[in-house]
């Protein structure tokens, strides 16, 4: 079973910058996705960022140019650099994982099985 561990979270002003990392062990798939997703109070957990298994990188409109996710080439620790940071990008950040990358593109919370705990992100303006 794969096991994914968020660690990096916390509070910065409106501009500031956080990097988050997530230990994943157990990936024993050739072909897979890993990502991020964010979940504000109130509101549904959407996708932040991916990479796939070949290096292959997608991000979510509202992140591009300011965030910027990365992987260690044996795919151990995942890592979500968060830069301009704004208000709105507050909340609850999650790892995720699974094999296969063809839906890798889309973001979609419900096509991942593994998922770690989730680290705060607080963003005061």
């Amino acid at each position: 079973q794969v096991q994914l561990a968020e660690s990096g979270g916390g509070s910065v002003e409106a501009g500031g910058s956080l990097r988050l990392s997530c230990a994943a062990s157990r990936i024993g798939y050739s072909s897979y996705c890993m990502a991020w997703f964010r979940q504000a109070p109130g509101k549904e957990r959407e996708g932040v960022a991916s990479i796939e298994s070949d290096g292959t990188i997608h991000y979510a409109d509202s992140v591009k140019g300011r965030f910027s996710i990365s992987r260690d080439i044996a795919g151990n620790t995942l890592t979500l650099q968060l830069d301009s940071l704004k208000a709105e990008d507050t909340g609850m950040y999650y790892c995720a994982a699974d094999r296969g990358t063809y839906y890798c593109y889309a973001l979609n919370r419900h096509d991942f099985n593994y998922w770690g705990r989730g680290t705060q992100v607080t963003v005061s303006s």
